[in-house]
C-alpha cells in the first residue's frame, strides 16, 4: 500500500549502501509487518514506494530509507548517529542468508502462493523491545485500538526522526521513557492496567531483552516467555519482528486458526488443530502464513458482526 506522504527532500546524502541477494527479494511484503497500520509514526510508505523507518540501534537513533532496486537488490540510505551500524547489518536484518532449500509444501495453495512470491524474507531486526511494545499492546484487544494507542503513546513521547525523513516521523520512546509513563496516560490512550504493567516491566529490563537476539530464536523465545505478561503468543509476534524466526507460529492469535482452517481445510479448527496441521511445515510455519497473506489467499466467512472494540477510557 502506498501513502500520498510527499517525498522528502534527500539532498544530504547520509550514508548509502546497495544490497544484492542471490535470489529474489521482494521489499514491501518483507518490510510489511514492521508497520504497525497506515498511520504508524515510525514507518512511512512514500509515493515513490520507498519504506522510511525510524528507530533506535545500540549505536543511536537512526531514520533508513529502503527502496527497491531491480528484483534482487536493495538500495539503502541512513541518517543519525545509528546509520552506520544499520547499513552495516541490512543483510542481517533482510535475511539474506537464510535457507529455504528444504521448504517445499504440499498443500496447492501454499505451492503457488511460494511459486508467486520467491522474494518473501523474513525480519531480523535484532531490535527486541522495540518489537515487544506494539505486540504487547495488541494482546486481546482489537488490532484498531491496538494500533490508536500505538500512534497515541509515540506521538505524545516519541522524538523526531533523524534527517530529512518524511513530516511527523518519530523514533518510538525508548525504554527509560516507557517506564515513566504514568498509569493514567496509559489509560488515556486506552490501555489496560495489565498491558501497561507487562511494557513498563519489559522497559526495566529492555537492555537485556536486546542480548536475547544472540541466541537461537527458540531460546530467545523462551526467554522472553519468561516475562511477566508474556505468554506465546506475544513471543511469536516479537520472533517475527526480532529474531528472523520463520517458524514463530502466532499461537492464540483470536482469528489465525480459523484462517488456516478455512484456506487450506475448508472449516474451521482451533489452535491445537492448527499447531498439529502445520506440524509438517516446520521450521517454516510463519513463512506459510505469510505467503497465504499475500498471496490473497488467507481468508474467513464472515458469520457475525467484527469483534467489539475494548475502551478503557470510559470510567
Amino acid at each position: 500500500m502506498r501513502e500520498s506522504t510527499a517525498i522528502p527532500d534527500t539532498s544530504h546524502p547520509g550514508s548509502s549502501r546497495t544490497v544484492i541477494a542471490d535470489r529474489p527479494i521482494d521489499l514491501d511484503p518483507t518490510l510489511a509487518p514492521l508497520r504497525r497500520g497506515t498511520g504508524d509514526p515510525c514507518h512511512r510508505v512514500t509515493a515513490d514506494g520507498a519504506h522510511w523507518h525510524a528507530s533506535r540501534m545500540p549505536s543511536g537513533p537512526v531514520t533508513y530509507r529502503l527502496a527497491q532496486a531491480g528484483p534482487c537488490g536493495v538500495d539503502a540510505r541512513a541518517w543519525g548517529p545509528g546509520a552506520v551500524e544499520f547499513l552495516d547489518g541490512l543483510e542481517h536484518m533482510l535475511c539474506l542468508d537464510e535457507d529455504v532449500s528444504g521448504f517445499a509444501p504440499e498443500h496447492p495453495k501454499l505451492a503457488d502462493a511460494h511459486r508467486r512470491f520467491p522474494g518473501l524474507r523474513m525480519l531480523r531486526t535484532g531490535l527486541v523491545f522495540e518489537a515487544l511494545v506494539p505486540a504487547v499492546l495488541e494482546q486481546k484487544v482489537h488490532t484498531i485500538s491496538a494500533r490508536a494507542s500505538w500512534r497515541t503513546l509515540v506521538r505524545k513521547f516519541g522524538t523526531p526522526a533523524p534527517g530529512p525523513a518524511p513530516a511527523g516521523l518519530l523514533l518510538p520512546p525508548d525504554g527509560q521513557t516507557w517506564r515513566r509513563i504514568p498509569s493514567w496516560t496509559f489509560h488515556k490512550a486506552n490501555v489496560g492496567p495489565e498491558r501497561a504493567r507487562t511494557i513498563v516491566a519489559a522497559a526495566r529490563v529492555a537492555d537485556s531483552l536486546e542480548r536475547t537476539a544472540v541466541r537461537s530464536p527458540a531460546e530467545a523465545a523462551r526467554m522472553l516467555r519468561t516475562l511477566p505478561g508474556i505468554g506465546v503468543w506475544t513471543a511469536a509476534e516479537t520472533a517475527q519482528r526480532a529474531y528472523g524466526d520463520a517458524d514463530a507460529l502466532s499461537v492464540g492469535d483470536y482469528h489465525l486458526a480459523a484462517i488456516v482452517g478455512w484456506t487450506l481445510i475448508g472449516r474451521p479448527i482451533d489452535n491445537a488443530a492448527m499447531i498439529e496441521y502445520l506440524e509438517p511445515l516446520r521450521p517454516h510455519r510463519y513463512r506459510a502464513i505469510r505467503l497465504l497473506e499475500i498471496s490473497g489467499y488467507a481468508h474467513k466467512p464472515k458469520f457475525a458482526p467484527r469483534t467489539p472494540l475494548t475502551d478503557h477510557t470510559w470510567h
